[in-house]
């Protein structure tokens, strides 16, 4: 069952964590690339800001943007502000979303995200420690997969398992923690139902790096069963 209260507290920590990191930069580390192809740490964290603002418009019913140009737009006119500009942002945006999220409200409902992608609002305090969480780990500023919270690896594992679930472009894939035959370690399914099945095994933040594509992408992952590492569509 999910517990949005905690993931909120989960939110606010790994919210936290990034800005005393990114506290210590000064405007050109801001400047540097970050791991996204054409973005800076800037537009990171401009679009963490957003981020909060459109998740706060899911949870009061609104669109979570006007649009994808007016999404982008705006990251790209954040992305160059000078450092204290953005974390104060960031802080100030964190705080707009707590603030909905403390109103009462039927958690149960299904709300509407981008591109008609329903979920229950419950999970949203979830999809933004995974905003939070993933995209410090882009800034490329020794933040890294394996800094993750075991908690947060397993959970977006399943999820993102969940996600590439029934993919025809997929084929079945079983992920397993570890590269033996234990049949109490951790392990999900994703994937179709055509093509060879695969087993792989690796640690979680290797199978977490397949399956979001970050990191070495799955490089490292031991190919316990079938012809190789399946190539995922982009996320």
């Amino acid at each position: 069952m999910i517990d949005h209260v905690r993931d909120l507290d989960l939110v606010r920590e790994a919210t936290d964590r990034l800005i005393d990191a990114a506290s210590s930069w000064d405007n050109a580390m801001l400047a540097q690339p970050s791991r996204l192809p054409g973005w800076t740490r800037g537009h990171i964290l401009a679009h963490l800001a957003r981020n909060a603002d459109a998740l706060a418009n899911v949870l009061q019913g609104l669109p979570m943007y006007p649009d994808a140009a007016t999404r982008d737009a705006d990251i790209e006119r954040d992305s160059n502000r000078p450092l204290g500009e953005q974390l104060a942002d960031l802080r100030a945006s964190a705080d707009r979303l707590a603030a909905v999220a403390a109103e009462p409200a039927d958690w149960s409902r299904t709300v509407e995200l981008r591109n008609g992608v329903t979920d229950s609002a419950s999970r949203v305090p979830f999809r933004r420690w995974v905003e939070v969480a993933l995209h410090h780990v882009d800034l490329d500023a020794g933040y890294e997969l394996e800094d993750l919270p075991d908690e947060f690896t397993g959970r977006e594992i399943a999820f993102l398992a969940d996600r590439w679930s029934g993919r025809p472009d997929v084929p079945p894939v079983t992920l397993r923690i570890g590269t033996d035959d234990d049949a109490a370690a951790p392990s999900w399914t994703t994937g179709g139902t055509d093509g060879k099945p695969v087993v792989l095994g690796g640690t979680g933040a290797e199978l977490l790096g397949w399956l979001a594509g970050r990191g070495d992408k799955g490089a490292h992952l031991a190919v316990l069963e079938g012809p190789g590492l399946p190539e995922l569509p982009p996320l």
